[in-house]
This record gives C-alpha cells, sequence and structure tokens, in this order.
C-alpha cells in the first residue's frame, strides 16, 4: 500500500457478517489522537491524515477508463461550477483515477479511496462502488461544493489524505415518495433523487396508486389516468406520469445507481381504478372521486376475471418500462375482503408478476398469501407478520414505522405529518438495529431498510424535504454502515455538519434539538 506521510489512524469500524458482505475488510489498529469525519453513512474502515491533504486546482485532471467514464464525468461536473476549474476526463492521466481494478470482495457497491498530498485513486469492482465512492470524496470536500456557481476565490478545495475502504452492509438502502396522495412532478422527484444519492440510498420506491389519484399512464387503459389521475388529497389538479416521463425518472435514477421499484396498491387502496373501471368493484357501482385520507374502505373484486385482466394490462405495460427486477403490490390494508379471498387474490397476482418477468414485493400483509421464495415482504407494522413472512422463507425488507416512517410527525410541536405510529425524532430514527429489532427475525431475514414517506400532509418538495431531512440519512447509515460503527454521539455531530451543505443544495430540513447545528 501506498504510504501517506504524517498519518494519524482513526478506525471508525470493520467490517463483519452480513446481508451483502464478502470476505472482511480488515482495518489497522487504531493510534492515539483520531482524527473526526463528517461523512454519512460512516465508512467501514477510514483512517485520515493529521494535516496532509490533497488539493483540486486548475491543473486537476481525472483519469478514467471505459467503465468509469461516465462516473468520471459526473465527479468533474460536481467540481467545475464551485472551483471554476476545467477538471478534464480522458484515459491519458490525472492526479484523480478511477478504475475498476478493484477485488471482488469490495461486492457490486463497495469501494477504496486512496489519498495522498498528489493524488486520489478511487477503485471498485462495479461502476456503482465508483458512484458511491464519489459520494464520499463529495463529503470530504467544503460545503461549497455544492454550489451553483464559481466560489473559487473564497477558499482552498483540500480532501484530507487517508484511506478509506468501505462496502454497504445491506443490498437494500430505500426510500418510498408517495406520488399518490399529492402528485410531484418529474423535476420534483429528479430533485428527490439527486438529495438521497449524496447518502448512498440505492432504491427509489414509488408509491403509483392509491384511493386518491392513479399516477402512471397505461395504455391499454386510458381511463385510470383520465379519471382516476384527476384529483388528490384536498381535491386539486392531480396528475400523472406518462410512460415516456416515467422511463425519464427511471433513466435519471440509473445514472446515480438507483433502482426504482413501480408500486401499484392492490387489492384495497384502489378507490381512483374503480372510479375509471367501476365493474370491477363487488358493488359495480362507480364510487365518487375521494380525496380524504381514511383508507380500508377500496377494493377490487376477486371473484371477477375482469379483475385480473386489468392487472396483468398494468403488470405488463409497467414491467416493460421498468429494467429494475420489481414490481411492488401493495396488499395493505384491505378491510373490505375476507382472509381467504384477499389470499387468493394475491397468489393469483404473484404469478401474474412472475410471468411478466419480475419478482413480487408486498407490504407484510401479503404474508397471509402462499409466497415464492423469490417474492420480497416489506414490513412496516407487526412483528408477527414479519416473523410469519420469514416461516415461509422469504427475505425482508424492514420499514418499521416507528423508526423509518418519514411521515410522522417529529414532535407534538411540528405541523407537518401525522402521529399514529408516535412521534420519530432523529434519535428514534437512528436507535434500532434491523437484526435485533424483531423476534424471529435475524440479519440472514433481511435484505435492507427503507424510509418511506407518505404524502397525505405533504404538498410539495420543500415539505418531503423538511420530513426526510434529517431522519432519511439516519436510516441510510443503518442501512450501509456496519453495525459496529453505529454511534449516536458521532452520528449527529456528523449530522450537524451536512447543514451548510444542505443550505448550499437548496435543501429544506428540520432543525432538530436533538442536533448541534452549526
Amino acid at each position: 500500500m501506498e504510504k501517506i506521510p504524517a498519518l494519524v489512524l482513526a478506525v471508525v469500524a470493520v467490517l463483519g457478517t452480513g446481508a451483502c458482505r464478502g470476505a472482511p475488510v480488515v482495518a489497522p489498529a487504531p493510534m492515539s489522537a483520531p482524527v473526526a469525519h463528517r461523512i454519512i453513512p460512516a465508512p467501514a474502515s477510514i483512517m485520515l491524515a493529521e494535516a496532509d491533504s490533497f488539493a483540486i486546482t486548475a491543473a486537476t485532471a481525472i483519469r478514467v477508463e471505459a467503465g468509469s467514464a461516465r462516473v468520471g464525468e459526473q465527479l468533474a461536473e460536481m467540481l467545475r461550477t464551485p472551483t471554476g476549474f476545467p477538471v478534464p476526463v480522458s484515459a491519458a492521466g490525472g492526479s484523480i483515477s478511477l478504475e475498476l481494478t478493484g477485488a471482488e470482495t469490495l461486492g457490486e457497491e463497495g469501494y477504496e479511496l486512496r489519498i495522498t498530498r498528489d493524488s486520489v485513486a478511487l477503485v471498485a469492482h462495479r461502476a456503482a462502488g465508483l458512484f458511491r465512492g464519489v459520494q464520499t470524496l463529495r463529503q470530504m470536500l467544503p460545503p461549497r461544493i455544492e454550489a451553483e456557481e464559481s466560489v473559487q476565490s473564497r477558499l482552498p478545495w483540500k480532501i484530507p489524505a487517508g484511506v478509506i475502504r468501505d462496502r454497504p452492509r445491506f443490498a437494500w438502502r430505500g426510500a418510498m415518495l408517495d406520488v399518490a396522495r399529492h402528485f410531484f412532478t418529474v423535476q420534483d422527484v429528479k430533485q428527490y433523487i439527486d438529495a438521497i444519492a449524496l447518502y448512498k440510498i440505492n432504491v427509489l420506491h414509488l408509491h403509483l396508486s392509491d384511493d386518491q389519484g392513479w399516477r402512471i399512464e397505461i395504455a391499454s387503459r386510458p381511463r385510470l389516468t383520465q379519471l382516476g389521475g384527476s384529483t388528490q388529497v384536498g381535491g386539486g389538479p392531480g396528475g400523472f406520469y406518462t410512460q415516456r416521463e416515467y422511463a425519464e425518472i427511471v433513466r435519471y435514477a440509473a445514472d446515480r445507481h438507483i433502482t426504482v421499484v413501480p408500486e401499484i396498491d392492490l387489492p384495497g387502496h384502489t378507490n381512483a381504478a374503480l372510479v375509471a373501471y367501476p365493474e370491477l368493484s363487488c358493488g359495480k357501482q362507480a364510487p365518487a372521486l375521494y380525496t380524504g385520507i381514511r383508507v380500508g374502505f377500496s377494493a377490487l373484486c376477486p371473484g371477477n376475471e375482469e379483475t385480473y385482466r386489468l392487472v396483468d394490462d398494468v403488470v405488463r405495460e409497467l414491467a416493460a418500462i421498468t429494467p429494475g427486477p420489481y414490481i411492488h403490490v401493495g396488499g395493505d390494508e384491505v378491510e373490505a375482503l375476507t382472509p381467504a379471498d384477499y389470499a387468493r387474490f394475491i397468489e393469483r397476482v404473484q404469478e401474474i408478476v412472475t410471468r411478466h418477468g419480475k419478482r413480487m414485493i408486498g407490504w407484510e400483509e401479503v404474508a397471509k398469501g402462499r409466497l415464492r421464495p423469490s417474492t420480497i415482504v416489506q414490513q412496516w407494522r407487526s412483528d408477527s407478520a414479519a416473523a410469519a413472512a420469514v416461516r415461509q422463507g422469504v427475505k425482508l425488507i424492514l420499514s418499521p414505522a416507528s423508526r423509518a416512517y418519514l411521515d410522522m410527525r417529529y414532535t407534538r410541536g411540528t405541523m407537518l405529518g401525522l402521529n399514529w405510529a408516535g412521534f420519530v425524532e432523529v434519535r428514534d430514527a437512528y436507535g434500532w438495529d434491523p437484526a435485533s429489532f424483531f423476534p424471529g427475525v435475524t440479519e440472514a431475514d433481511v435484505i435492507g431498510v427503507e424510509a418511506p414517506l407518505w404524502s397525505e400532509t405533504v404538498k410539495n418538495m420543500t415539505a418531503v424535504q423538511f420530513m426526510a431531512f434529517p431522519r432519511l440519512p439516519a436510516i441510510a447509515e443503518i442501512g450501509w454502515s456496519p453495525a459496529a460503527a453505529k454511534d449516536w454521539e458521532s452520528f449527529r455531530v456528523r449530522l450537524a455538519a451536512q447543514a451548510p451543505r444542505w443550505e448550499m443544495m437548496g435543501v429544506n430540513f428540520h432543525r432538530s434539538p436533538q442536533i448541534p447545528w452549526p
């Protein structure tokens, strides 16, 4: 390994066994006077120099190879505007290098950073790992790196010297955005993608349908958007994505190594669909458009063969425009069907999803049906439901509402959000571990964590940001960092350091009294 002069080592954590780990990366033993860092999620192993740093100057260039060219250009784009430097990208040479020569033990998203006074070497096994490493570099630079105009004269652009070896604890680190209860534009969603990418989130779960609105064009079923997409909670125009617009979101996310998971909630939460196709309700009467927030009253009729033809049309078209391997079918809060009818419906929809080449995901209630081993259950409320899913041999995404629901109010004094699952402050969001949170559920049963943001009270992106930040970085660290790296006191200090960055990015956030904001 290249020697780093005047190095004082600060070892934050060492990888152990986990849901998506390979061979562990072993960090050197710590020495005195640890050097603090401000990175979220905390890296698996980090060693920083006490005094040395790499300076970005007008002469800085980025060296790439065929598989790293796009990430290299993204790094250059991040650097050019605020620094005012040209930052060329080529295969010819440069003091910053991006290489895909990393060992397979780094996995799909792991990376290694070697930073000296003279060079920065970012190495990964896959391009996704390079992208995650760039987010670490980004957080090691001053917050003004997020500026949309040149601030070159105001400060030097230095990255502390050191070595970072990193890879995620869990393969799934998700953020869900409910665009059904209140609609968000393509540009809104892109803005959210930019914010979550900084914290190594790799899944964007879009809740595309609910009682209040149907948000994705289905060419074979045009009334779904013509009628079902025409309103939202509290009234208003609603809206929907054309298939071309949805594909644009998917491409934008993929460019940041984020997989889009579309959700069509079935068989309940379907009032908007039944407005368009009333013959699919058991009563066969057209319901009125719905703009409230009560749940559980609507359901597709499971005894009607036309119901499954509609589901097949929707899944077929959605699968064709979703390159990722998953389709989420909801399945939650169905009060209008018998348990037997509900189970038969879920099992039949599971077959439809499988036939169209995708893996089914459903909220925890789907475990009442017989599930394929490839199906994934998303826990949100009940520990018994999680355990029932594990007994069927399926994997879990954990989204416990009392910890991970970003639509819960922070405190009694905050205005936005609901509180049916309690108040969720930043320490609540950070203070749990997926491997021990539920009886009968071990780390091997869990593929990851996800932070849902339901939009009953959230009408615009400013409100979305307020509810997500600073809690989403807490969930991101739970999903990425080794369990041994979790430390509330360290996290709250690192979180406070994000505030100037968010201000430069134009991200609205809640100034929780639990955090020592600057």
